[in-house]
């Protein structure tokens, strides 16, 4: 794990795996830092450069002053794949972290090589939800929300047959810092990729949970629909957070996705 100073802010990672592979960079959803991937990064561990790391306003990355934008995320990522000196990556978001690689995929199509947008959107939810979900934040902190957010992020069943994993999770969700949380809020609030998503050029492979209760497999599939020849996958049995309900699943999807894209 490694710290490194971008943008005026502290941005945490890790990079693993091949040094002279290429880059998969995978990007968290609001209010979960870099383990959400650790079920995930092994499969390809062998043959990639990966990198993880938490955005601003989460995990051990500075939290600066409410509100974000997701060009300010974006900037952050550019920055630290400058400092790795990665030119191009292939890069997995999910949630806010899929908006972050749209953005990307914008604003330096050249520095893109495919895309796994996994439970996300080019416009997530409207003004008036999140403007609640800030003043909630602001007024209580993230602990009244969590068990609402967890029930969209997993299933009932996995919630039931993983209850200790669950209170882990959930643990992390709250320890996020408020302030980070509602600033990303802001920032999923105020963006609307849509018009641009006709832009993204690199191959893109949408990922949806079929029981996903934040960005469910419609709101997914239209993106989808948006960005030229990009491709449709629901994962039967999993949340919003597949990546810990459905690891292999996700998993599988995505190195078939790279294969296609001749990255492996």
């Amino acid at each position: 794990m490694a710290f490194i100073r971008v943008n005026r802010i502290v941005l945490h990672h890790q990079v693993l795996g091949r040094a002279e592979g290429p880059a998969l960079v995978f990007i968290n959803s609001l209010g979960s830092d870099f383990r959400i991937w650790q079920e995930v990064v092994p499969a390809f561990a062998d043959r990639f450069r990966v990198v993880l790391y938490d955005k601003r306003g989460h995990g051990l990355s500075d939290a600066p002053p409410a509100p974000y934008t997701i060009d300010d995320h974006t900037g952050d990522l550019i920055a630290l794949l400058d400092h790795l000196d990665i030119d191009k990556a292939a890069l997995i978001g999910l949630s806010v972290g899929g908006m972050i690689a749209q953005r990307l995929a914008v604003r330096s199509p050249e520095r893109v090589q495919a895309l796994t947008l996994c439970c996300t959107a080019a416009k997530i939810g409207t003004p008036e939800l999140w403007a609640e979900r800030i003043a909630g934040v602001e007024k209580g902190g993230i602990e009244p929300l969590a068990d609402n957010v967890l029930q969209r992020w997993f299933t009932p069943s996995f919630r039931e047959s993983h209850a200790d994993e669950v209170a882990g999770w959930r643990n992390m969700l709250v320890r996020t810092p408020a302030h980070g949380y509602a600033g990303t809020c802001a920032a999923i609030r105020d963006a609307d990729l849509r018009p641009d998503a006709g832009r993204i050029a690199a191959p893109t492979l949408c990922v949806a949970g079929d029981q996903d209760g934040s960005t469910p497999a419609d709101v997914v599939k239209d993106t989808a629909e948006l960005i030229p020849g990009a491709r449709f996958a629901l994962i039967d049995g999993a949340g919003h957070i597949p990546c810990v309900e459905k690891p292999a699943v996700l998993s599988n999807l995505i190195n078939r996705h790279m294969q296609e894209a001749g990255l492996v």
